[in-house]
């Protein structure tokens, strides 16, 4: 396990207003699951690998316009469940 630092977090779910277009795929293809998809800048963590956050592993299967750097974007089910989420500061680790 690697640790990469402090990232900001934040959440995104199936909707259109968080994606554009309701019932769109991740940037790999898969269709994004909670507690598994997080969108990453690719530049920062490579698609696919696994990454802890706060006792959880996802994994990197998208990315989006507003994920630069060292932010992260978690996938949840529902709007409702996104915005109670909110905006944390998290430790982020690198699995694989």
């Amino acid at each position: 396990m690697k640790p990469l630092g402090a990232f900001k977090a934040t959440a995104y779910c199936p909707c259109s207003r968080c994606c554009g277009r309701a019932g769109a795929k991740t940037c790999t293809g898969t269709v994004p699951r909670a507690n598994h998809t997080i969108s990453v800048d690719p530049r920062i963590v490579p698609m696919g690998s696994k990454l802890l956050i706060d006792g959880v592993v996802y994994t990197a299967e998208d990315q989006g316009s507003g994920v630069n750097g060292k932010k992260v974007d978690i996938f949840f089910n529902s709007h409702k469940e996104a915005l109670r989420y909110g905006v944390k500061n998290v430790q982020v680790y690198l699995l694989q």
